[in-house]
């Protein structure tokens, strides 16, 4: 009877911490945006949506200098199908992680080779590209984190009033 009752609670314990592999019941919960733009390229971008909930951008998260995850959990990764130009950046096909640094009024984006890993774990060694981009301000407020991105190949990354636009085009 206590071998079963051991093993009974044994068998709780581990699907209680074991078990939480279903990644939509987190508190930021995984998302996709897949599209082709006008000039052939696949955009194919995998994230974790954060909420703000309460907190200010630039001081109580994604600090002002600092490198962010760019979302939540693990590292955001985004892949092309063909070489492309960030920002007029040569950038090799390929699946990449990807950070920012906030700043005033630019924002580097970091794209980095290292792309199967806890958000977290950045080494600036292993960055394929950086470019800046100019931070702009979107009307309506996005409470939680989202990434867009169009057929023109501009990817778009919206968090409470600030949208960080990053054009990407073929480079054949």
């Amino acid at each position: 009877m206590k071998t079963t009752a051991i093993l009974f609670m044994l068998s709780i314990i581990c699907t209680t911490v074991f078990g939480q592999t279903d990644k939509s019941k987190r508190a930021s919960p995984p998302d996709s945006v897949k599209v082709t733009t006008n000039d052939g390229v696949t955009i194919d971008i995998h994230y974790s949506r954060p909420s703000l909930k309460g907190r200010q951008i630039g001081v109580d998260i994604v600090k002002i200098g600092e490198v962010w995850r760019t979302g939540a959990n693990e590292a955001t990764t985004v892949a092309f199908d063909h070489d492309v130009l960030v920002e007029g950046e040569k950038l090799p096909k390929g699946k990449y992680s990807l950070y920012t640094i906030p700043g005033e009024q630019e924002t580097i984006v970091i794209f980095n080779k290292t792309w199967d890993q806890w958000g977290t774990k950045y080494d600036k060694n292993q960055d394929a590209l950086r470019v800046n981009v100019s931070s702009e301000t979107n009307n309506l407020a996005q409470e939680q984190f989202k990434i867009d991105v169009d057929k023109s190949g501009k990817i778009g990354l919206l968090w409470g009033d600030y949208v960080l636009p990053i054009q990407v085009k073929s480079a054949l």
